[in-house]
């Protein structure tokens, strides 16, 4: 795809809501335009790894065990990456909102660079660590051995996945969700595709579910590249990274990092108490939290909006209108939260039949959806604060409060391994999902509403 044949505004053209040209539309008009996009790009990838987790998951339970640790490592490794979109993304929308293009494609174009820096040193520590890491997390035998492979064949992927979360970054700074939209949606219907061939008609088993998704992340690396290369060379940036702008890139990237780093230590951890528990809790919990994490795409569309028109108002100096998108948007995702919560509610007892042919497990992943369901709300509420205060550039708040939220965490998660342990299958699930979706997300937005509720937030990124 060229940069001419782009269904997506070019960054650096005048757009509506820049200072220069006016955004006459009213403000849920607004944050549709963006959120709706950003939910289809959103959303594309977790229902791939839906897809993927079903591929996976008629193999057996061994298989799926595996893969569950082998996607815990890569998505908390990638995870933690995720500063490079969250960071970009208010960087580029303060220069947009200040009607400064040149400066915001430089901040953009340090974004990548920072990626591929990034992706190429975790691809080769990845190597060294992966044995260790999964022995670590407590898998053995046929489990290990599935793990390792996924994990494996997972790390040539690494630095394009890096590149993807800049390059989305950028684009969501200069107001455009469509183009992520459009090039999510050809690289993840790849990915299904190359899976199911891989996985089953070649035979690679959980190997060919990685080696998919790594060809596919590079597709989609290249993709971008293509198109905003071109961009940045025609405003006469620089293709180079410029060193002082990449130390304050890492700067803001720090803070964002430990803020994401705690989040998946809390993912991580319910993991290793999930494989302490048996190889069917193991299994039972990695559908579910499949789940969890499409339904926290779906509701992260908003905070994507969040983001990039909360930077754009700050950057312009529009602060009482930061503060009146803070309160629509809070009430559309506790709205949407509501929605979405009925709906999984209504597919908790026959969606699992989807994922494994074992009655236990399936019994297991009914009652976490069910908690899923009920959580929803909270949810909505707590991704569309994260959301502002990361266009804001409070990232600093942001990683202090992770400390704390993960310090309450940890206690009741172990609390529920110790209580549980040996009970009934059911009853283990309840529990663990009980402490993860109402007492860790309940956290959360404790810590984030009263940040919101102040005003020192809206200054903290000039």
């Amino acid at each position: 795809m060229s940069s001419q044949q782009s269904s997506g505004p070019h960054p650096g053209d005048p757009r509506p809501g820049d200072p220069h040209s006016g955004d006459p539309r009213p403000l849920p008009r607004q944050i549709l335009a963006l959120a709706v996009p950003a939910l289809g790009a959103l959303v594309a990838e977790p229902l791939f790894l839906l897809a993927d987790t079903a591929i996976i998951g008629w193999l057996g339970v061994e298989e799926l065990a595996g893969a569950a640790l082998g996607v815990t490592v890569m998505q908390t490794v990638v995870g933690i990456m995720i500063f490079l979109a969250y960071s970009t993304t208010p960087a580029v929308a303060r220069f947009v909102g200040a009607g400064r293009p040149t400066k915001a494609l430089a901040a953009g174009r340090d974004g990548l660079w920072l990626a591929i820096m990034l992706g190429g040193v975790l691809a080769l520590a990845g190597v060294a660590l992966a044995e260790p890491l999964l022995v670590a997390m407590g898998s053995d035998d046929d489990v290990h051995h599935h793990a390792l492979s996924y994990l494996l064949w997972s790390l040539p992927g690494l630095p394009a996945m890096l590149l993807v979360f800049a390059a989305v970054g950028m684009l969501r700074g200069f107001q455009d969700t469509k183009t992520p939209l459009v090039v999510a949606a050809a690289g993840f219907g790849a990915n299904a595709l190359l899976n199911l061939i891989l996985v089953h008609p070649v035979g690679l088993s959980v190997a060919g579910a990685a080696i998919g998704t790594s060809l596919a992340q590079w597709g989609m690396a290249i993709a971008y590249l293509w198109m905003l290369i071109p961009r940045i060379r025609a405003a006469g940036v620089a293709l180079g990274p410029e060193p002082a702008a990449l130390r304050r890139a890492a700067g803001v990237g720090s803070w964002m990092m430990l803020r994401t780093v705690t989040l998946r230590a809390a993912i991580v951890a319910t993991v290793v108490v999930a494989t302490d528990l048996g190889p069917e809790t193991l299994a039972a919990h990695q559908v579910a939290f499949t789940f969890f994490s499409t339904l926290a795409f779906v509701l992260d569309a908003l905070a994507i909006a969040a983001q990039a028109l909360i930077g754009r108002e700050l950057g312009a100096g529009r602060e009482a209108a930061a503060r009146r998108m803070v309160r629509v948007m809070t009430l559309w995702a506790v709205g949407f939260g509501v929605v979405v919560g009925a709906l999984t509610a209504a597919a908790a007892p026959w969606v699992p039949r989807l994922f494994t042919p074992s009655a236990t497990v399936a019994e297991a992943i009914t009652v976490a959806l069910f908690v899923l369901a009920v959580s929803q709300p909270l949810a909505g509420y707590v991704f569309v604060l994260d959301g502002v205060l990361m266009g804001a550039g409070d990232v600093r708040y942001l990683a202090l409060v992770g400390v704390v939220n993960l310090g309450i965490y940890l206690p009741v998660l172990w609390w529920v391994h110790d209580t549980v342990s040996g009970g009934q299958q059911t009853q283990i699930i309840l529990w663990l999902w009980v402490a993860f979706a109402v007492v860790f997300m309940g956290a959360r937005a404790l810590t984030l509403g009263i940040r919101a509720v102040g005003t020192r937030w809206m200054v903290l990124g000039e």
